[in-house]
């Protein structure tokens, strides 16, 4: 049994269910700026949703990172909490450009977001003159304060403009997608190793239309810090979680962990490592309209390249020999 560590600090309790408080914070602030619009406070919501129209197309226009939220010493707390690591199998040159497919989405993708959107694993140290960018759910740019924040940690929406404008705006830049999306959150369960991406090809023809490598990497452990109550198709609350993703853009996953207390229950992850593991690129040719051919000829390059990867590093980080990669 590992040895269970507590956070160091509530934010860091805070930011381990990040889309939680996404949420709290979007119910929050809108009631919020409206009940300052009738104080003397007024300004303040005013210019600021000046600031936000003004600012509108900015997530998709290559954002707005900033090193200090990069370098917050929290996210070392976080990284260590688990730990979470990355480890590199090939340079990644500064000339070139990378889409890059990131696996398993898990419940909370805690290896992509420490890894990718922190300083916390040192990124730019392992990847010299490489400018990582997350893409997330476009849904949370439209959220005050929030969308801020994202941007600072160099997060990008997943929209085709965002991706497309990173792609084709100088070389250096590496935009990782979640390709099984938040589908592949409802299969993120301990001791599995299930991936949607057979018919996932769009971030294929998207890095043909660039000409952009492709990168696949794999997080080991990322599907393992909680367990998940999976429901039947059929059932009532499959329906629910359904129509929540329908309004909100992601599944309400029923999910538990452990608590404060030694061998308790609650909703902290186990602190169990975390690993990234970062392909070599696969280069591919740009072509401006790919044929549904080409496409799936890359894809399937694709799927071949991160099973390698998956069966080269999986006993290195706590799986069996015999762990196969389910495609879905």
């Amino acid at each position: 049994m590992p040895c269970f560590k507590q956070p160091k600090h509530f934010q860091s309790l805070i930011i381990l269910h990040w889309p939680l408080c996404y949420l709290v914070i979007f119910w929050i602030m809108n009631p919020l700026f409206i009940y300052l619009l009738f104080t003397s406070l007024w300004p303040l919501p005013i210019l600021y949703f000046v600031w936000y129209i003004l600012d509108w197309k900015t997530p998709e226009q290559g954002g707005r990172r900033s090193a200090w939220v990069r370098n917050w010493s929290i996210w070392t707390h976080i990284r260590d909490y688990f730990p979470i690591t990355i480890v590199k199998t090939k340079d990644l040159s500064p000339e070139q450009n990378y889409l890059m497919g990131v696996h398993p989405h898990g419940l909370l993708t805690y290896g992509a977001f420490c890894n990718f959107c922190t300083e916390a694993t040192g990124f730019l140290k392992i990847f010299p003159g490489i400018t990582p960018h997350l893409a997330t759910l476009s849904y949370f740019f439209k959220i005050p304060l929030i969308r801020e924040y994202l941007m600072a940690k160099g997060v990008c929406s997943v929209s085709q403009p965002a991706i497309d404008y990173l792609l084709s705006h100088g070389t250096g830049n590496l935009v990782g997608i979640v390709v099984g999306g938040v589908g592949e959150a409802l299969q993120s369960v301990p001791n599995t190793t299930t991936l949607i991406i057979q018919k996932r090809k769009g971030f294929v023809r998207t890095a043909l239309q660039h000409g952009t490598h492709l990168v696949p990497t794999f997080t080991f452990g990322e599907t393992d810090v909680f367990n998940q109550v999976v429901f039947h198709q059929d059932s009532k609350m499959f329906k629910f979680q359904s129509w929540f993703r329908h309004i909100f853009g992601f599944y309400f996953c029923v999910f538990y962990g452990r608590g404060f207390p030694k061998g308790s229950t609650g909703l902290l992850p186990y602190p169990l490592p975390i690993t990234t593991v970062v392909g070599e690129p696969l280069p591919v040719p740009k072509i401006e309209k790919p044929s549904q051919e080409v496409v799936d000829k890359y894809h399937a390059l694709y799927m071949e390249a991160l099973q390698k990867l998956f069966d080269q590093h999986k006993t290195k980080y706590g799986l069996s020999e015999t762990q196969k990669l389910l495609f879905l």
